[in-house]
């Protein structure tokens, strides 16, 4: 179930709100100030903000840009403030929309959906602990702030290992499917140079991320 944290401090309509964010099986969050709100998303990172732009500790703009300095978190303003240089002010903040009061429900959430959607397969794509960061979409993949060059086989590998995270991959498996996807003969031995290279490159004494599964395969445990 995602998460959604509400910043809206007209009681009703964050009742109303609340009530069909959770119908929608929604797990919600509900604040009535920045500082409420401030508390919500340190002790639970949300996958969603829904945020009014007039709160009664100060203007949403001010919030929005500060989880978006922290964490890629997609933000909807909700707000009666329906003056174009409003919603540009929103948008220059970081949010993914912005959307005046009256508004359907039924149109607010199909845009929650469709973003959280967007999100998650942007994240699945994506990993990044502050010392590895990978995105498999543009085969970019860093250590420590520097690049890393990857053979077509090591990042196949990766691939593999990114998507399946926790899993164990069978040396069966991978051989499988980098026979599938490479077109060239990979024998066991052959894997597990690929892997020790692979490994050479991402790894370092602190920073560990794949887990030789004695005689049975490999795991991402990063």
């Amino acid at each position: 179930m995602q998460n959604i944290l509400l910043v809206e401090d007209d009681h009703e309509l964050n009742q109303a709100l609340c009530y069909a964010l959770e119908k929608g099986n929604y797990r919600v969050m509900s604040s009535f100030s920045m500082e409420e709100a401030e508390k919500h998303y340190s002790g639970n990172m949300p996958d969603l903000i829904l945020l009014d732009v007039n709160l009664p500790d100060g203007e949403g703009f001010a919030f929005c840009r500060r989880v978006r300095e922290r964490a890629n978190v997609p933000v909807i303003f909700l707000t009666a403030r329906d003056l174009e240089e409003d919603a540009l002010t929103g948008y220059d903040a970081g949010a993914e929309d912005y959307v005046t009061k009256p508004f359907s429900m039924k149109v607010l959430l199909k845009k929650i959906s469709v973003i959280l959607k967007r999100t998650a397969d942007h994240e699945s794509s994506v990993f990044d602990d502050g010392y590895l960061f990978i995105d498999l979409d543009r085969a970019r993949i860093s250590a420590g702030g520097k690049e890393c060059s990857l053979t077509p086989t090591e990042l196949r590998l990766l691939k593999e290992f990114v998507t399946n995270k926790g899993q164990l991959l069978t040396y069966s498996v991978l051989l499988e499917r980098l026979w599938d996807s490479g077109g060239q003969f990979v024998d066991k031995h052959a894997l597990a140079v690929n892997i020790n290279r692979l490994r050479r490159k991402i790894e370092n004494e602190e920073h560990r991320y794949i887990s030789n599964v004695y005689g049975m395969g490999y795991q991402w445990i990063g």
